[in-house]
């Protein structure tokens, strides 16, 4: 499928996504088995290889063209006084992403990764969620269908971040729709929130659960109801990545949210993707506990705009330049374990 332009397209999208190259992964593992080392010594590093293998279907797994996509968005909801910063920090934000002076612009050149950041309707805001759905179906499909087109077919790896004042409030409430649970198990300080701003984000989130509950059985309505722009184009473009057998790495705690419902409504429907580390957020590790994905890093980072997900890009290179690098028994002339 090419193109997303209705809740059917998306629904039918899902229906006979592309699986893994099982017969890659083994030879990755075969190959890992004769590397001048013990078995399993590199731990993780040799999962992560054989993950790239699987989904790129190749042998030989490569980072040469690593693309880190953030996407931006405002939303209604932050009018109730749910972020420290008001909504004009979003575009200003994206500015300093075009000019190179955030962290992700650093991080990105250290890792070798190409920055496309994509504002999307940041003149006009998501619906405030407490009062009404956040996105009309339209609206939700032209996110997620900006998500899946911003994909390059040819790209090794697609890291996936966003940019959006009050977007931890919009995936708090997704979470919970998704999962289970209220503000209070869910909502964090985000942007450095005190007490009082923390209560009236959990006060949000419950309001919005109980408006739209008849609704949150579905993870698509959840996500257009409770979600936002930048949410949107996330699935959507982790759907993208599936399709054109890409691995993805999802940033923190608001990306993992975006990306959850593809994981609820198709079994599998995430195992192309890892979450590139355990964010500060306080409903991230319960999230990842809840899809079973064990993010790469947890650094104790809650800085969102992809930066995570391109750090743990130098992970992965460290594990293929291990892979490729190292010699095997044979070639370096030395004893194996008896």
């Amino acid at each position: 499928m090419s193109s997303i332009a209705s809740l059917a397209d998306l629904r039918a999208s899902l229906e006979s996504l592309p699986e893994g190259d099982e017969a890659a992964a083994a030879a990755i593992a075969h190959r890992q088995s004769r590397l001048t080392k013990p078995q399993g010594s590199l731990g993780r590093l040799e999962e992560l290889t054989a993950w790239l293998g699987r989904w790129q279907g190749r042998e030989a797994p490569r980072l040469d063209t690593v693309e880190v996509l953030v996407f931006a968005g405002n939303h209604g909801v932050a009018a109730r006084g749910v972020s420290a910063y008001p909504t004009s920090v979003t575009a200003q934000m994206v500015a300093n992403f075009e000019r190179g002076g955030a962290a992700i612009n650093q991080i990105c050149k250290i890792v070798g990764a190409s920055l496309r950041v994509i504002p999307l309707k940041l003149d006009t805001p998501t619906a405030d969620f407490t009062q009404t759905e956040a996105m009309t179906e339209a609206d939700f499909i032209e996110a997620v269908a900006t998500g899946f087109a911003a994909v390059s077919p040819n790209a090794d790896l697609v890291c996936l971040g966003e940019m959006g004042i009050g977007n931890t409030t919009a995936a708090s409430a997704l979470a919970a729709a998704l999962l289970g649970g209220d503000g209070t198990r869910w909502a964090g300080r985000g942007t450095g929130l005190d007490d009082a701003g923390l209560a009236r984000k959990r006060e949000a989130i419950d309001a919005g659960l109980e408006r739209h509950r008849p609704r949150l059985s579905d993870p698509l309505q959840a996500a257009m109801a409770l979600g936002g722009r930048e949410l949107a184009a996330i699935l959507g473009a982790a759907l993208a990545a599936r399709r054109h057998s890409i691995p993805v790495v999802l940033d923190g705690f608001i990306a993992t949210a975006a990306a959850a419902p593809l994981a609820l409504l198709r079994q599998g429907g995430l195992d192309h993707a890892h979450i590139a580390h355990c964010s500060a957020e306080a409903g991230h590790r319960g999230l990842c506990a809840e899809l079973n994905m064990r993010p790469i890093l947890d650094l104790d980072m809650r800085l969102g705009e992809a930066s995570g997900a391109a750090l743990s890009v130098s992970v992965l290179k460290a594990a293929l330049a291990c892979h490729f690098g190292m010699a095997t028994f044979d070639e370096a002339g030395i004893d194996e374990r008896e």
